[in-house]
C-alpha cells in the first residue's frame, strides 16, 4: 500500500504522523511510504532520515495527497486538507469532529473512510492512541498553569509547592483518567495542595491509595466543583466522554467566583472544552482572561512538546497503521472491533453514534 505522511499546518504543531523508524518498519512490509518534504523538521528529522528509513520524499502536500492510498497524520486535516482527500482514500489522524461541523462536513463531502485515533479502542475499552498523547498533555497543563500563575504573566504570584512557612498552591483536577491523572501525579510532585474530583467512586479510592492520602478526593457535583474551584490556584479540566463533545462542568458563574489571577487549563478543549468559558486558542495565542481568570485552551497542547509526542504517538499508531496498510481498512477494522471504532466517516456517512449525535446527523444504518 501507498502511504502519504504530509507536514502538518495547523498553527504551532511540529509533530509528524510517522517518525522514521515507523516508516522503517512499513517498507520492510512492503510498503511505499511517501513523505512530504521537511514534515519531520520540527522534531529534528531531516529528509535524509527519511530517505535512509526508504521514504520517497515528495516535493509538496498536493503530490502527497494525490499519490497516497492511506494518509497518517496528527492533528486534523484542515479545510484546505479535506478539499485533497478523495473517495479511495483513508486517513487515519485524530477528528475531534464532534467539536468541529465545518471539518465533519469537508470529510463528508469528499467521501474518504475517516478513522480517529481518538475512538479507537482496547479489549478493556480504554482508548489506546488517545492515552500517549493524554499523558503528555496532563503532565504538561501543571508547567503551563505554573507559568501563568507567574504575575509577570498575569497570574497571582503563586509558587505551587510553596516553601517552608508558605502554603503551597491549591490545584483542582476536575476528572481522573489518564489525562487527570497525570496531572495529579505532576502537581503532587511538585507539592502542591491537590484535589482531584471525578464522578467514579472505584477512581477516587484507586487515587487515595495510590498517593496514600495526601491528594484529596472527592465526588464530583456542581456544588463540590463550585466550592473546590473557588478558593483554587490552577485547575486542570479533564473530563472526556469519547467521540462527544465535553461537557461543561464549570460554569461561567463559577469563574466569576474565583480569584483574579487564578488559572485555568481545558485539555478537553479539543472536544469543545469542559469549562463554559472556554474557546479554543494556539500556542501562538495560548491565553485570555474571563473575569481576571487565565484561560489556557490550546486545542493541540502536546505540539508544544513534539519531539517526545511524535514518538509517543507512533509507538501507539504503528501497530494500527501497519494493519490498515496489510489488510485494508475493510479487512483490518472486521478483524479488530477495537479499530472499528475508529471510524468515524465512511462514504459521506458518519458512522460513530457519538460524532453523528453531537452534530445532529443521521447515522448509517
Amino acid at each position: 500500500m501507498r502511504i502519504g505522511v504530509p507536514k502538518e499546518i495547523k498553527i504551532h504543531e511540529y509533530r509528524v504522523g510517522l517518525v522514521p523508524a515507523a516508516v522503517r518498519e512499513l517498507v520492510a512490509g512492503g510498503h511505499e511510504v511517501l513523505v512530504q518534504s521537511g514534515a519531520g523538521a520540527g522534531i529534528d528529522f531531516s529528509d535524509d532520515n527519511y530517505r535512509n528509513a526508504g521514504a520517497t520524499i515528495a516535493p509538496t502536500a498536493d503530490v502527497v495527497f494525490r499519490d497516497s492510498q492511506l494518509i497518517v497524520k496528527v492533528k486534523e486535516p484542515q479545510l484546505s486538507e479535506c478539499a485533497r482527500l478523495r473517495r479511495d482514500q483513508v486517513l487515519f489522524t485524530y477528528l475531534h469532529l464532534a467539536a468541529d461541523r465545518a471539518q465533519a462536513e469537508g470529510l463528508i463531502k469528499s467521501q474518504c473512510v475517516a478513522i480517529a485515533y481518538e475512538t479507537v479502542t482496547a479489549t478493556d475499552g480504554s482508548l489506546p492512541l488517545l492515552m500517549p498523547m493524554s499523558e503528555v498533555a496532563g503532565r504538561m497543563s501543571i508547567q503551563v498553569g505554573a507559568q501563568y500563575l507567574q504575575q509577570g504573566n498575569g497570574g497571582r504570584g503563586v509558587l505551587l509547592g510553596g516553601v517552608p512557612g508558605v502554603t503551597p498552591a491549591k490545584v483542582v483536577v476536575i476528572g481522573a483518567g489518564v489525562a487527570g491523572t497525570n496531572a495529579i501525579e505532576m502537581a503532587h510532585g511538585l507539592r502542591a495542595d491537590v484535589t482531584a474530583i471525578d464522578r467514579s467512586i472505584r477512581r477516587l479510592r484507586e487515587l487515595d491509595r495510590q498517593f496514600h492520602g495526601a491528594v484529596r478526593t472527592l465526588f464530583s457535583t456542581a456544588d463540590t466543583i463550585e466550592k473546590s474551584i473557588s478558593e483554587a490556584d490552577l485547575v486542570i479540566g479533564a473530563v472526556l466522554l469519547p467521540g462527544a463533545a465535553a461537557p461543561k462542568v464549570v460554569t461561567a458563574a463559577m469563574i466569576k467566583r474565583m480569584r483574579p489571577g487564578s488559572v485555568v487549563v481545558d485539555i478537553a478543549i479539543d472536544q469543545g472544552g469542559c469549562f463554559q468559558t472556554s474557546r479554543p486558542t494556539t500556542h501562538a495565542a495560548p491565553v485570555y482572561a474571563v473575569d481576571g481568570v487565565i484561560h489556557y485552551c490550546v486545542t493541540n497542547m502536546p505540539g508544544a512538546l513534539p519531539r517526545t509526542s511524535a514518538f509517543a504517538l507512533n509507538n501507539a499508531t504503528l501497530p494500527y497503521v501497519k494493519a490498515l496498510a496489510d489488510k485494508g481498512w475493510e479487512r483490518a477494522t472486521a478483524e479488530d472491533a477495537g479499530l472499528a471504532a475508529g471510524l468515524n466517516i465512511v462514504h459521506g456517512t458518519v458512522v460513530h453514534p457519538a460524532v453523528a449525535r453531537e452534530l445532529g446527523l443521521s447515522i448509517a444504518a
